[in-house]
């Protein structure tokens, strides 16, 4: 269990910026975004290290300074699960969020100039951004 500021809130949660960021009991690689100023609202994230070994979205100097993030190894990339109607999860790849591992901040990127699916099936090959 750890504290996670967003330097900006992510679109659609009202502004909110503190959160909560743990993983998910026996499910690797799965996290629980929760708020911490706002009772009721969460998210799942998946580490895209662990199962999305090949994403690999063009990051600017810029995204990382958002975060205050020099070098790499200081990131981790995350993207937000929702279910999908067989069962199953898709995640978002448009729109991941980059944490900076020991600062904890983090921040919402909308990759405008990469075509990353908003929601692509966890398990199913990659399309490539084009």
């Amino acid at each position: 269990m750890s504290a996670v500021t967003f330097v900006e809130p992510m679109p659609g949660l009202g502004g909110l910026v503190s959160f909560d960021l743990s993983p998910v009991d026996g499910a690797d690689g799965l996290l629980s975004l929760t708020s911490l100023e706002r009772a009721g609202v969460r998210l799942f994230l998946v580490d895209a290290g662990v199962h999305l070994a090949d994403y690999t979205p063009s990051l600017s100097a810029q995204d990382r300074a958002r975060v205050g993030a020099e070098r790499p190894e200081e990131l981790q990339l995350l993207v937000v699960a929702n279910p999908a109607g067989d069962g199953g999860l898709t995640v978002n790849l448009m729109a991941p969020v980059l944490l900076h591992r020991t600062a904890a901040r983090a921040s919402q990127l909308i990759l405008g100039q990469e075509r990353w699916p908003l929601r692509h099936p966890l398990g199913e090959p990659l399309p490539y951004a084009v």
